[in-house]
């Protein structure tokens, strides 16, 4: 049997090992703090072998933020997907939200640290991640009538984006709770979850009175 690695598959194998490096020699530094041939070295690799991947460090920081909050945001748009249940979609993402940060609590740390931070390219694209969470939610929201939540499809446009960027700020608080929640206690975590599921269905519950 053929076991050698495709090109393909080789130099997605070193972008990833580069993406690593990174979070590895960030676990207690910033991105600003690091360099180039630091992180080269990290990952076992040449500064030339770098440059196929990305110009600079500052553009691995973005595709890390794409990494981490890009595939958060997918996942929780599908949970989103033929539910009818307020409750079951607050329930069903906040149980996203946990088990991704648990899993992937360097990547985390690592948005939760930049945004802002000192590189401006990084920040920016965890406010553009942050704010397509917030669009998407939005369009869903429109055009879906949940069970037991407001009818936000009469929303005029600018406060449906209010209340959809106050329940992403919301899950960047349950994340930073999260990550400060001992890794190793299941009761905490347990309690940050229950705690942010009562303040969502608090801030459906509010958005039911919203004058449309």
């Amino acid at each position: 049997m053929d076991n050698r690695i495709s090109r393909p598959e080789q130099k997605a194998r070193t972008r990833q090992a580069l993406l690593d490096a990174a979070l590895t020699l960030m676990e207690q530094r910033s991105l600003s703090s690091i360099g180039l041939r630091e992180v080269t070295r990290a990952a076992g690799v040449t500064p030339t072998a770098f440059y196929r991947h990305f110009p600079d460090v500052d553009r691995l920081g973005v595709a890390l933020v794409d990494e981490s909050l890009g595939t958060l945001r997918a996942t929780i748009r599908a949970v989103r997907d033929g539910l009818s249940s307020s409750d079951e979609v607050i329930n069903r993402s906040i149980g996203v939200l946990a088990r991704q940060v648990h899993d992937h609590r360097e990547h985390f740390r690592f948005v939760a640290r930049e945004r802002h931070g000192g590189v401006p390219a990084v920040r920016a694209a965890i406010a553009e991640q942050l704010d397509l969470f917030a669009a998407e939610l939005a369009t869903d929201l429109a055009a879906d009538r949940l069970r037991g939540g407001p009818r936000f499809d009469r929303w005029i446009a600018a406060d449906l984006r209010m209340v959809t960027s106050l329940m992403v700020n919301h899950m960047v608080w349950t994340a930073a709770a999260l990550l400060d929640a001992p890794p190793d206690s299941p009761d905490a975590e347990a309690r940050v979850v229950d705690t942010a599921g009562r303040q969502l269905r608090l801030i459906v519950l509010g958005a039911r009175q919203w004058p449309t």
